[in-house]
């Protein structure tokens, strides 16, 4: 297997992992629908051969329109597409008698070089071609979902600095995620996306050693707070119980504790309200 055909491979086997959480949003941000319900179909349709589209609903729209919606997902220009997605739109017609609606979701960023429409005398047929990099990449940080954070990378970063863009992405999905394992599998996704954009492999690099370093150290500086808090709490239990069972004096009971006379002072104070209420 070519190597290009094996990155094909894991980009299509991460969106078909994370499509129940993206599909929403893409459909939604990218290609404008205003959905109010959706059905799922079955992704294989069958006749004379087998296809498999990439997703597959049956939706109605905020008008009442109600139709199949296919999506295609293509990280590289192919010129037959226009023919593939043909012969879909005729097995859903025929399987379903409602009208289709298709779409072809481009992850690269470059411009897409793949037809769009076929005219002859007794066919004309066209679908959307829709480019992922054309999207601001804000739009997918809205989510709280890590998945779809993801897809940030391949959006457009506008006039923005590409390390600043891919170091707020990776902090976003850090700061969303629970776990190492999680963690790992979507960093390991989202390096993989880094592929489709051009001359972006060394910020990304950069920018995870930047955000791993900067949550190390907060881990270690959070862990040194808490085992100071710990101390203090047990030099303030100690300075208490010579002050009230022993009945000793400020000077004596810092001496014992080895703490400052103005921390006894404090737990005298803090005593003498206690027992006032």
């Amino acid at each position: 297997m070519s190597q290009s055909k094996s990155q094909a491979n894991q980009y299509d086997k991460i969106i078909k992992e994370n499509l129940e959480l993206t599909l929403p949003v893409i459909v939604r941000e990218v290609l404008g629908l205003d959905i109010v319900e959706s059905e799922e179909l079955p992704d294989d349709i069958q006749h004379t051969k087998e296809r498999k589209p990439d997703a597959l609903k049956k939706v109605t729209d905020s008008k009442g329109n109600t139709y199949v919606l296919h999506v295609e997902f293509q990280v590289k220009s192919e010129r037959d597409i226009v023919f593939r997605m043909i012969e879909y739109c005729a097995m859903l017609m025929r399987k379903y008698r409602i009208p289709v609606r298709q779409y072809v979701i481009y992850l690269g960023d470059t411009r897409p070089r793949m037809p769009t429409v076929v005219e002859t005398e007794t066919l004309t047929f066209r679908y959307a071609l829709i480019s992922l990099y054309e999207a601001n990449y804000k739009l997918f940080l809205k989510s709280d979902n890590p998945e779809v954070k993801m897809l940030g990378i391949l959006g457009n970063f506008e006039h923005n600095d590409s390390y600043t863009v891919v170091k707020e992405i990776i902090e976003d999905i850090k700061f969303q995620t629970r776990g190492d394992f999680a963690e790992s599998r979507y960093f390991k996704q989202l390096r993989i996306f880094v592929q489709l954009r051009s001359n972006l492999e060394t910020q990304f690099e950069k920018a995870m050693e930047a955000v791993s370093k900067f949550f190390k150290e907060e881990r270690d500086f959070l862990y040194r707070k808490g085992e100071a808090k710990g101390e203090a709490r047990k030099s303030y239990d100690v300075v208490e119980n010579l002050l009230i069972k022993l009945g000793l004096s400020d000077e004596k009971a810092a001496e014992i504790a080895e703490v400052s006379i103005d921390f006894v002072q404090k737990v005298r104070a803090d005593l003498a309200k206690k027992k006032k209420n």
